[in-house]
């Protein structure tokens, strides 16, 4: 018993870090746009989130951004700790407590609140750190699609491309 412990443990320890090393790539490369860049880190954020534990979560997608920026951009690493650690609990809770016989909605209905949290934090944070709502604005648009597309793909791989079912295979030992 106590081996199979440790098992699912290291399990979860590789899959997080494996994860969040992705997450710091993913959020240290973006693509150039008006007022900055698009990054895909909400992709692995969505994912890990739906697959993960909300601690878990949190590691991915508000350490990982952290160091993705600490390591690259350092000026908003606290506003993609505090907004991108927040998105991946809120999604996390959603998917693994609220309306456990319906898991694929409740993930988007997290998913969507996530999305929400990720627009308003980068938008607010962006306007402090940079002392100008004139520049969130103008990045406004981009985050919209940056969540989009990363509720979208992330949604896709969790579910359609059977990454949920994979991970619970895998570290829990069953199928869901």
């Amino acid at each position: 018993m106590q081996s199979v412990n440790v098992k699912k443990l290291t399990l979860w320890i590789c899959i997080t870090a494996m994860l969040t090393a992705i997450n710091v790539l993913l959020s240290s490369f973006g693509i150039p746009v008006p007022g900055g860049h698009l990054y895909l880190n909400d992709i692995v954020i969505v994912l890990a989130s739906i697959i993960l534990n909300p601690i878990g979560a949190f590691i991915v997608g508000g350490v990982g951004s952290f160091l993705g920026d600490f390591f690259f951009y350092p000026t908003p690493m606290f506003v993609s700790l505090v907004t991108h650690g927040l998105q991946a609990v809120v999604i996390s809770i959603f998917s693994h407590y609220i309306m456990k016989k319906n898991r694929v909605f409740s993930s988007g209905v997290g998913v969507a609140i996530g999305a929400v949290i990720m627009v308003v934090g980068y938008s607010l944070g962006r306007a402090f750190i940079y002392s100008t709502p004139e520049y969130a604005w103008i990045k406004l648009p981009y985050q919209i699609l940056q969540a989009l597309l990363g509720a979208i793909v992330g949604m896709l791989l969790a579910w359609k491309l059977g990454m949920v079912k994979l991970y619970n295979k895998t570290v829990e030992g069953h199928v869901s």
